[in-house]
């Protein structure tokens, strides 16, 4: 959304991977154990006169509540203690690589604050605690402190807890928060009075956790999902004192294609609902005043057109790809939305993808991106004066932050890079004087010259040049083609992959491993055609993409021969099982996060959450042409009997996102097929769904086992 055991294996040596030194490194010695092998179940699936035969197709069964659902919590309890065996002699450096990781976070911190509407608002941890505690203050930071919500204390005794969604009343006397306890992302939507520190017995079910306000302080508008697919169905109405059972519908959709959701526009003056896929979208609006009302039709969707609406005090601002590949902006009159009286504010241009707006009262911050970066451009909407902001290195971030008050001539923004950690800015807009709020703290020492970053272009087999950013500590570090490399990817739904600081990734960098992203196609770094070039029938210039950029870093000596790696997660994941297929003795190891597998049986599964919105993405198999496609591409319709490299796969059995049994079922059939003796291990967390674990110390026990599982392989110890 992956045969016997391996015997022992004997890994290379490889000098220089050890702690800034050219130290002999040990090959970690595998047990000898026998790996599980899963049932295979007699199961065809026909479509299109193609029958396929699918032996481990009963591991849907968890998931559909199916008479062999017994039998997939045996196997996947059996995966588990299997990889613990196999790793068991890393666990030791687990704990410390574990120690290493947390040591860098300072665990009594507090984020910048923002105000908004006369309070500021911030969330701080504490030493030893897991999660944290949404504050705020009123008029000014010297006042007392209010906690909101305790969601150290809300945690306790859950093994996941995720609270998301914070949203205040106008009149700032009521808040409401969603709450999700078992990772599914599916929201109980609680309420809670800020002035008694009431919470209100009224709670809201199966919901995305966010909600809008409307300016009577009692009404909320709120994305209802279903509770079987998870796609958002409905919009909804709330009124303070009434059940859930009495809350009206407000919109229906009857495109299961399109995902949907309400906010309320920074100025307080309206309510959006907004519907929309990859290629289409449609707006509808409501005066914030009157929530009673019935929610107006922007301009009735179009095909193959996308439009977002902003709206300021005169009129309405709209970033649409009508006629314009990388996006325009234009605007209309409050009164007269329809695409006729659309006016063009910035033109489309060839070299530069428009990502968004974000509005204040006298300025607009417009976020852009060109040669692969992003660019922040101010426009001071009285005098008509545009400027960048200058940020000054080869691959970084920069992306406005929170911004939630309207009246204001100060832009908050955040900035990092592959060396400079995340830092949060206040930028003047009239005076264009910028002021450091707060930079990323790494605890234990940190000096960035100690690294160096690069940006670099591989040429991809049909001739595109392909960006890649890396990065690396100086010291120790030759461009001879001795150091291992890892190599990240994800090229989909056009998200694009910047370069941003990662404290845990030091414990990489500093034995010896260079960093790289590979920003392939199907992301959207180079512009929307480069999204386009990545996606449906074009969908395998991802894999290619990325192939070609480990060959590349190779042949200019930034990787080992041998000793190059490769991560994704979901759609990533789905990336990582096709390159293992297409290129399986490019690759010394992968890690495979909650990976994207199954694509053609998923596809045709419309009871699989959130399966039908992807049809725009990767097709849909009910139609022969796009069932062929994925078929030839899909990693587990590709498995073959073959050498694959070592090879480790996480996934999570409450996974809302890529359901455990695509990975689950990858790695079954891997374990039948494969005729090498490399290393083949599955890791499903029993607790948790698609991002982990919930705690800010819990996660880094899985970011332990992947460097574990790196650090083995290339025999480093410690």
């Amino acid at each position: 959304m992956n045969k016997t055991a391996p015997i022992m294996i004997i890994l290379p040596l490889l000098a220089g991977c050890g702690q800034d030194s050219k130290k002999e490194t040990k090959p970690y010695v595998w047990p000898q154990v026998e790996a599980p092998k899963a049932e295979q179940l007699s199961h065809e699936r026909t479509i299109h006169g193609d029958t396929v035969a699918d032996p481990y197709y009963w591991m849907i069964d968890y998931f559909k509540k199916g008479p062999n659902s017994d039998r997939v919590v045996a196997y996947l309890n059996a995966e588990n203690a299997y990889l613990d065996t196999m790793m068991a002699a890393t666990k030791p450096f687990q704990e410390s690589l574990f120690s290493e990781l947390k040591a860098r976070i300072k665990e009594q911190d507090e984020s910048v604050p923002y105000f908004k509407n006369g309070y500021y608002y911030y969330s701080r941890t504490e030493d030893g605690k897991q999660y944290y505690k949404f504050c705020r203050k009123k008029g000014s930071l010297e006042a007392a402190e209010e906690i909101l919500l305790d969601v150290d204390q809300l945690a306790e005794g859950h093994p996941y807890y995720a609270a998301t969604g914070f949203s205040i009343s106008p009149d700032n006397k009521w808040m409401s928060y969603g709450v999700d306890t078992v990772s599914r992302r599916q929201y109980t939507i609680h309420i809670k009075n800020l002035e008694t520190g009431e919470l209100l017995s009224e709670t809201i079910p199966g919901t995305t956790g966010g909600v809008a306000w409307a300016n009577d302080n009692k009404t909320f508008f709120y994305t209802k999902n279903n509770a079987e697919t998870l796609l958002t169905e409905k919009i909804m109405k709330h009124q303070l004192g009434d059940g859930s059972g009495s809350d009206r519908e407000v919109y229906v959709e009857k495109d299961n294609t399109n995902y949907i959701g309400v906010g309320r526009s920074k100025s307080g003056r309206f309510i959006f609902i907004y519907s929309g896929a990859t290629t289409s979208s449609e707006a509808r609006f409501l005066d914030a005043d009157r929530p009673d009302g019935e929610f107006v039709v922007f301009q009735p969707r179009m095909k193959d057109v996308l439009y977002d609406v902003t709206a300021l005090d005169d009129k309405f601002l709209i970033v649409t790809n009508k006629d314009a590949l990388n996006f325009k902006l234009m605007e209309c009159p409050l009164d007269k939305t329809e695409l006729a009286h659309w006016k063009e504010v910035i033109p489309h241009r060839q070299d530069v993808l428009l990502e968004g707006v974000e509005e204040f009262r006298d300025f607009l911050v417009v976020s852009e991106r060109k040669n692969g970066l992003t660019q922040l451009n101010v426009r001071n909407l009285q005098s008509g004066e545009a400027h960048y902001l200058e940020f000054g290195e080869p691959a970084y971030d920069a992306y406005a932050s929170a911004n939630p008050e309207y009246d204001t001539k100060t832009l908050r923004y955040n900035y990092t890079s592959l060396t400079t950690p995340s830092s949060t800015y206040d930028y003047d807009m009239s005076t264009h004087k910028k002021e450091l709020k707060k930079q990323q703290e790494v605890l234990g020492g940190y000096e960035p010259t100690d690294y160096v970053t690069e940006r670099l272009y591989a040429t991809a087999t049909d001739g595109t040049k392909v960006p890649i950013s890396l990065v690396y500590k100086k010291k120790g570090f030759k461009k001879d083609g001795s150091a291992p490399l890892l190599l990240y990817g994800y090229g989909s739904y056009g998200a694009s992959m910047d370069a941003a600081f990662s404290s845990t990734r030091l414990s990489l960098l500093n034995r010896g491993f260079v960093y790289a992203i590979a920003h392939i196609r199907g992301g959207q770094e180079m512009g929307r055609q480069w999204y386009e070039d990545g996606k449906l029938m074009k969908k395998k210039n991802t894999f290619q993409d990325f192939i070609d950029c480990g060959k590349y870093l190779i042949a200019e000596k930034y990787a080992a021969q041998g000793h190059l790696y490769a991560q994704g997660g979901s759609a990533g994941g789905l990336l990582m099982g096709a390159v293992v297929n297409m290129e399986p003795s490019l690759w010394h190891g992968v890690i495979a996060q909650v990976p994207f597998v199954d694509v053609v049986n998923t596809m045709l599964d419309e009871s699989i959450p959130l399966t039908t919105n992807e049809y725009d993405e990767w097709g849909n198999p009910n139609d022969k042409a796009a069932y062929e496609y994925m078929k030839s591409y899909s990693p587990y319709e590709n498995v073959e009997a073959k050498d694959y490299p070592n090879i480790l796969v996480t996934t999570g059995l409450h996974d809302s996102q890529v359901q455990y049994f695509e990975p689950a079922k990858w790695v079954a059939k891997l374990r039948a097929m494969k005729t090498d003796n490399n290393v083949l291990l599955l890791k499903t967390d029993m607790d948790y769904g698609h991002g982990g674990a919930s705690g800010r110390f819990d996660y880094l026990k899985d970011i332990a086992l992947n460097y574990a599982f790196l650090f083995a392989l290339e025999g480093i110890d410690e």
